[in-house]
């Protein structure tokens, strides 16, 4: 049903969108003596309505640049409706928030009639100047898509490795809003489009001096296992040392493996919650030691379709050269099967002993053999001891949204007074990413706060391999694809 969910969810706010523009465009276009049809076909609508304007047709190149492409529609749509003889600004304002809708009503009217290009308008409807129009344009964009970031879905990129193969270094995706239910904005004095500096410079995009009560609006699903979910992580030294509200906190983007009440633990590299084993990822990645008969060439590496992410190279620790690379089963065994490979081993080292950083620092665990653990789940009362304050302080005194907490001698004081039991007040999460030993998630930094979700990460629109030469820069396999 979720799978079901995802994919309705796709053409409920894209294709039908872009239809209904298109819908809205046919008529005006007939009406200005040009073919309907080239409404439905990209590029050509975006000439179309160059031509209808009297711009230059080099400007359809604005649409294939990001940013720049969202202030083109909105001075286009306003333009033309201009050309429409519509020039109120609060028809301006409903063209570039809602053109799917305002465009096929407007088209609809007896009264809209094309009165020809910008320059051939007559003076009172002309624009001021082309810098009015360019500001007018960028204001009520950056409205609209305030308001689409804040309610719908948000653009994000993919910048590690963390997720592979599922989600590769450079997919661009959309984040869902709607699935869970977006949250209220915590700090409302933010430039609009940023999150916490101003686009190329280390100066806040925020003033925390007001911070309101933050709410979740309803949602058409929960956070279920098994979700590609975009939350913002919790611990203060992954967001640069500073004590971010709640809605500016670094974002990451992991798999909900544990949700509220779960009782989860890894053992030899598998995840078990509530006794039973958790469905790996089609795509997951591990660690392997890999050793050849000789270096690994350029030519080879992009055979096999391994970048600078997926592995390092360790020496010639007994004289013939080792690789550690974070890759699938497939593809462990497709190198087994080359001829310059000697061995493909699973790397063990991740499972070697107690790992320091993992959480909580008490445990003797590690990324391969992990827990067990109970994840939070509102309403639950615990007894406070040195076992239960050891895995849940950073719950009780850092998230729950306790004013007066402290932990002294392994006793929990709460607005002064000793509480010798506490009931959570939120639910919480484990996340991890599907590239196992590549992936800092919740075994090394705990659970992940209900309030600090942002949504459920929905399809892919734009995947851009770095490594890749010109011709090849983008993986247009993955354009639309849903992510499961």
């Amino acid at each position: 049903m979720e799978d079901l969910a995802v994919t309705l969810g796709v053409f409920l706010f894209t294709v039908p969108v872009y239809l209904l523009l298109s819908i809205g465009l046919r008529p005006l276009f007939i009406k200005a003596g040009e073919q309907g049809w080239h409404a439905f076909v990209p590029v050509l609508n975006t000439l179309t309505i160059l031509k209808l304007l009297g711009r230059a047709r080099w400007e359809v190149i604005l649409d294939f640049v990001p940013i720049l492409n969202v202030f083109q529609y909105a001075r286009n749509v306003v333009e033309l409706i201009r050309c429409f003889g519509e020039q109120r600004t609060l028809h301006k304002a409903a063209v570039i928030a809602a053109g799917w809708f305002y465009l096929p009503w407007f088209a609809g009217l007896s009264s809209t009639a094309y009165k020809g290009t910008l320059k051939a308008l007559p003076a009172e409807v002309q624009p001021k100047s082309i810098v009015r129009e360019w500001a007018d344009a960028i204001v009520f964009a950056v409205v609209a898509a305030t308001l689409i970031r804040w309610l719908i879905m948000e653009a994000y990129t993919i910048p590690t490795p963390s997720m592979e193969n599922s989600l590769l270094v450079g997919d661009f995706l959309f984040v869902s809003k709607f699935h869970y239910g977006t949250r209220t904005p915590k700090t409302p004095v933010q430039m609009p489009l940023t999150h916490q500096k101003i686009w190329f410079t280390e100066w806040p995009s925020y003033a925390d001096w007001i911070q309101l009560p933050q709410y979740r609006l309803p949602g058409i699903s929960h956070v279920k296992r098994e979700d590609v979910v975009v939350f913002n992580v919790p611990p203060k030294y992954l967001n640069d040392n500073k004590d971010y509200p709640v809605d500016l906190k670094t974002n990451y983007i992991k798999r909900c493996v544990g949700i509220p009440g779960d009782k989860l633990e890894v053992k030899d590299r598998q995840v078990i919650v509530n006794g039973q084993p958790l469905q790996n990822p089609p795509d997951m990645e591990l660690s392997y030691l890999v050793t050849s008969r000789d270096e690994i060439s350029q030519r080879n590496l992009d055979k096999l379709e391994i970048d600078d992410d997926d592995y390092t190279y360790l020496g010639r620790p007994e004289n013939n050269p080792t690789y550690q690379m974070y890759i699938t089963v497939a593809k462990a065994e497709e190198l087994k099967q080359t001829s310059y490979v000697i061995s493909v081993d699973q790397d063990y080292r991740t499972s070697d002993g107690p790992d320091g950083r993992i959480f909580p620092p008490s445990e003797k665990w590690n990324a391969d053999n992990y827990g067990p653990i109970v994840i939070p789940r509102k309403g639950v009362s615990i007894e406070i001891n040195d076992s239960t304050l050891a895995f849940y302080k950073d719950v009780i005194t850092l998230y729950d949204h306790n004013k007066d907490v402290k932990i002294e001698n392994n006793k929990l004081f709460i607005d002064g007074q000793e509480v010798a039991s506490y009931t959570f007040k939120q639910n919480y999460y484990f996340m991890m990413g599907d590239n196992r030993h590549n992936s800092l998630d919740s075994r090394y930094w705990g659970f992940v706060p209900e309030d600090h979700i942002v949504g459920k990460a929905f399809f892919i629109w734009l995947s851009i391999d770095k490594y890749a030469g010109f011709f090849n820069k983008i993986r247009w396999s993955r354009f639309f694809m849903v992510i499961h």
